[in-house]
Parts: structure tokens; C-alpha cells; sequence
């Protein structure tokens, strides 16, 4: 096992779920291997050849190599770097309980959001995304104090969210000026953040 972590993920841009344990390894500061596969017809090859290596279960990526661990799904990675680093959480039970309720309801958007790689539909365009962003508004609104979930506080959740924001506007099922005000400060926040900066402006597409 590598002491160094590898991201095993598709190569797919900034689009899809492994962008999101991505991005927030490149905030917490941890240097890793960014190991990216196409997403094309030598995929149904490549996955039992890593189902073998044992590097996923399900045959799904993102996965981690992670401190002699190999961590798979990308919100239960997203958790378990936060425990481990003991830093992107919320630190009461109410405050954890409400970063691990934002972050289902967002894999529960990410869900539908994939068959936009397919072409986005009308009903997501119109209902779908709408929705979610409107459920969205509600939890961010609670806390005026900063741009985060919990204020001035980065949680794990936000990463997710922020990925949320920045995958819609890609695939056009959205534009920024129709997002709620508490979701524009959040992707400017983000992307305002030190560690982040830089690599959003050398990845953009």
C-alpha cells in the first residue's frame, strides 16, 4: 500500500463525484496521485481488473488509497477524512447531524443528476434541479454569519454541494444568476479559498 494517496477516479474533467473528494483533499492540503481512467468502452476491462486489485468492491469509483485503507464512496470518504483530520465537520451532535443530513439529501440530487451526462431533460431543468436548490436555500439560510453551512465553518458538505452548484451550471441545466443568493455566496466562497484557487483556474474544464 502506498503511504502517498491515490485517487482512482474517471477522466472526466471536473464533472462526477470523484471531483468532489478531490477538491477537498487539495483544501485540506494532502498531496496525492491523481490516477484518472477513461470513461469510455475499455471501462467494462478495466473494472474487474480493479475489483481484483481490490481496490472496489461494487465495481465503482471514486476510491482512495488512504494510509494502508482503501476507502470507497464518495460521501463515506468525504467523512472519514473529516474524522481523521478531525476538521470539516460540525462539532456538536446537531451540527454533525445537520452536515450529514444536507450531504444525503445532495446524493440523493446526484442520483438523478447523472443521466444529465446523456442530455439534460426538461423535467430536471424544471423540477428537479429547482427543488433541490430550493431545499438547499432553506438549510443554508439558517446561518447568516458565513457562507458555509454552518456559517464561517467548512464542513464536508459543502464541498458536495458547491460540486453540486459547479456540475449544473456544466451541463446547463442551470445558469448562476438563477441560483438562490445562498448558493452564489457559497460557490464564491469556494472558489475563493486558498487551496482551491488555484486549481479551479488551472482546471477548467
Amino acid at each position: 500500500m502506498p503511504t502517498k494517496p491515490i485517487l482512482h477516479y474517471f477522466d472526466i474533467g471536473r464533472l462526477g463525484r470523484g471531483e468532489v473528494v478531490r477538491l477537498f483533499l487539495h483544501d485540506a492540503g494532502i498531496e496525492f496521485e491523481d490516477k484518472r481512467y477513461p470513461f469510455d468502452e475499455s471501462w467494462p476491462t478495466t473494472k474487474p481488473s480493479l475489483q481484483k486489485a481490490g481496490l472496489t468492491v461494487p465495481g465503482t469509483l471514486p476510491a482512495l488509497e488512504y494510509k494502508g485503507h482503501v476507502l470507497t464512496q464518495h460521501l463515506v470518504i468525504l467523512r472519514y477524512l473529516s474524522r481523521d483530520l478531525n476538521q470539516y465537520d460540525g462539532q456538536s451532535n446537531d451540527e454533525k447531524y445537520l452536515v450529514d443530513c444536507v450531504a444525503d439529501i445532495y446524493n440523493d440530487w446526484r442520483a438523478n443528476w447523472v443521466k444529465c451526462l446523456a442530455g439534460v431533460s426538461e423535467e430536471y431543468k424544471n423540477n428537479t434541479a429547482p427543488s433541490f436548490y430550493k431545499c438547499m436555500e432553506h438549510f443554508y439560510s439558517q446561518d447568516s454569519s458565513g457562507p458555509y453551512l454552518l456559517g464561517n465553518m467548512i464542513t464536508y458538505a459543502d464541498f458536495a454541494v458547491y460540486q453540486a452548484i459547479d456540475n449544473d451550471i456544466r451541463v446547463g441545466a442551470i445558469s448562476k444568476d438563477s441560483l438562490p443568493k445562498s448558493m452564489i455566496v457559497l460557490k464564491e466562497a469556494m472558489e475563493a479559498r486558498p487551496r482551491l484557487a488555484g486549481y479551479l483556474a488551472g482546471n477548467t474544464v
